[in-house]
């Protein structure tokens, strides 16, 4: 394993590290070297043994890490240092969603405008011609109303021709976006590359280690000798118990048991002296 300085784990993709472990825990009956999962260490063990052990795992996939976070963070600083690329986005969306609102508005009030103006126009005036005598305005009435009405033919006419242009607009832009979408991102393709080096040669191997080593059992969730290097020591080791019948190893303390010697009686005839 390429153990080189790896950048730290930011906060924001721990979640997709805890993720990538749980995968490997899921699909451990597909992968020959997962197949002792369960014998000494189950699942939530390996899953707190990897979680303890990120700084070295994440060590495993350093240069894509290194890469997808300097892909990341590129793509972001060109967000926010030109608004135009989303905000001209969202603002021409809005714009011209907006623009688009008004022409539509305009397309279809101002041939209603005219054309109610042409006959207001034109009856007003027929009507004054029919008095006697004949006002003088009635022919400028009229020449109004058929002013309103070439006014309202042209509305129409534009009204049609926009409603035209925005529809070849609004397709354009759809096949456009939708080619923008097919293109593979590289912020994904970096990400992608990131997880795919992480599980095969951090987390998987791991495990793997974890499972093969002897010296870890359900009592234990860490193994105390680590294999390889690949597994971390947490400083705990279990302390040396014997058996009863076991003889304890160097030499026994030295004690010995009092000298106790009974009292010097002899009978009768035999006093001390």
């Amino acid at each position: 394993m390429h153990m080189t300085s790896a950048p730290h784990l930011l906060t924001e993709d721990r979640p997709e590290f805890d993720r990538l472990i749980d995968e490997a825990l899921r699909a451990a009956g597909e992968r020959p070297e997962l197949a002792t999962l369960g014998e000494r260490l189950n699942a939530e063990q390996l899953r707190t043994m990897a979680q303890g052990a990120s700084a070295l795992l994440a060590a495993a996939a350093a240069a894509e890490y290194g890469h997808y976070v300097k892909v990341r963070e590129e793509r972001r600083d060109v967000t926010l240092s030109a608004p135009g690329t989303t905000g001209d986005e969202d603002g021409d969306g809005n714009s011209s969603g907006g623009g688009a609102g008004v022409s539509a508005v305009v397309a279809v009030l101002a041939p209603v405008l005219a054309g109610t103006a042409m006959l207001i126009f034109l009856l007003v005036g027929y009507i004054l011609k029919m008095i006697e005598p004949e006002p003088a305005f009635a022919q400028t009435m009229l020449t109004a109303g058929w002013l309103f009405g070439a006014l309202t033919a042209a509305a129409l006419l534009f009204s049609v021709i926009g409603l035209l242009v925005t529809a070849v607009r609004n397709s354009a832009t759809e096949v456009a976006a939708d080619e923008t979408e097919a293109v593979p991102d590289e912020v994904a393709r970096a990400r992608e590359a990131w997880r795919h080096a992480l599980l095969e040669r951090g987390i998987i191997p791991f495990l793997r280690d974890a499972l093969a080593d002897p010296s870890a059992g359900p009592g234990f969730p860490t193994p105390r000798t680590p294999g390889a290097g690949r597994i971390p020591s947490l400083g705990y080791t279990r302390p040396d118990f014997t058996s009863p019948g076991t003889p304890a190893q160097g030499s026994p303390p030295g004690y010995t048991s009092p000298d106790f010697t009974s009292p010097d009686f002899g009978g009768p005839e035999q006093r001390p002296e």
